[in-house]
């Protein structure tokens, strides 16, 4: 049952961005170029957000720096310190390549569908990259079942290690693939609101939108990330459901504005 489940998240991860290019592509005849722009600029955003986070994972651990210099948190509030950095250094990278994608390279893209393609790129790739993680994660913890990891010239520490953690993952309750799948599904609406709220900023000349998508990633992020190391995986998958409603209200307002936009312009 537990095969069939991990079937199924990588059919989600990587079929999902895939058929979702096809059928736009198929809906409103747009270049597979916004898609694939989209995919450079999550790329291009993860070549500064991870050493990014990795440089101040190392300053705030180092015990050089002078006291004061750096905010820190007590024990028990490292982890809400935690969430609201990684929110915003993936708030503030994703959505600033976003608008400076938008804003130097595709200077001609400025409709909701545009934006819509664009953002199933982004997103797109991140989940395609994920589920071929995923997979080498599957393939890896098979070939390890069917063999004693001490047979194979391990130390007797990690051997013992290395059949902990077979164990513990093909223990893992049925549903929990098919929680990750739903996770990169929810992961990707996200990115189509965030997508079609940065080119308000170009539609209507107003930077506020830019700040209101770092705001509403940085959030969600950083909720996830408090969650996740308070009540689970579980839990954090519901209350990510639960705020990717709010990301389908976003959708529905940037459409109804570019839906105005269109009016006003028609009558000009």
């Amino acid at each position: 049952m537990l095969i069939v489940g991990f079937l199924l998240e990588l059919l989600i991860m990587i079929g999902t961005p895939l058929a979702l290019g096809v059928w736009l592509r198929k809906k409103w005849g747009l270049p597979w170029a916004l898609f694939l722009i989209g995919a450079v600029t999550f790329i291009a955003s993860q070549v500064v957000h991870i050493p990014l986070n990795a440089g101040l994972t190392t300053l705030f651990r180092q015990d050089w720096i002078p006291a004061g210099w750096l905010p820190s948190a007590s024990s028990g509030w490292q982890l809400p310190f935690n969430a609201v950095v990684l929110g915003l250094t993936a708030g503030v990278c994703e959505e600033m390549a976003r608008y400076l994608v938008l804003r130097f390279w595709l200077k001609d893209a400025r409709s909701w569908r545009q934006a819509i393609v664009f953002g199933a790129g982004h997103g797109g790739i991140e989940s395609l990259l994920i589920g071929v993680l995923a997979s080498v994660t599957i393939v890896s913890m098979i070939v390890m079942r069917s063999r004693d990891p001490a047979a194979m010239g391990m130390p007797p520490e990690t051997a013992e290690l290395a059949a902990q953690q077979v164990a513990e993952f093909w223990s893992l309750p049925f549903y929990m693939p098919l929680l990750a799948g739903a996770e990169r599904l929810m992961a990707l609406t996200l990115h189509l609101a965030l997508s079609t709220l940065v080119m308000r900023c170009f539609v209507r000349n107003r930077l506020w939108p830019l700040f209101a998508a770092i705001g509403w990633h940085a959030l969600v992020d950083a909720v996830a990330v408090f969650v996740l190391g308070t009540w689970g995986e579980v839990a954090v998958e519901g209350v990510t459901a639960l705020l990717t409603l709010v990301s389908i209200a976003f959708l529905w307002v940037t459409w109804r504005a570019s839906r105005a936009d269109e009016f006003i312009s028609s009558k000009a």
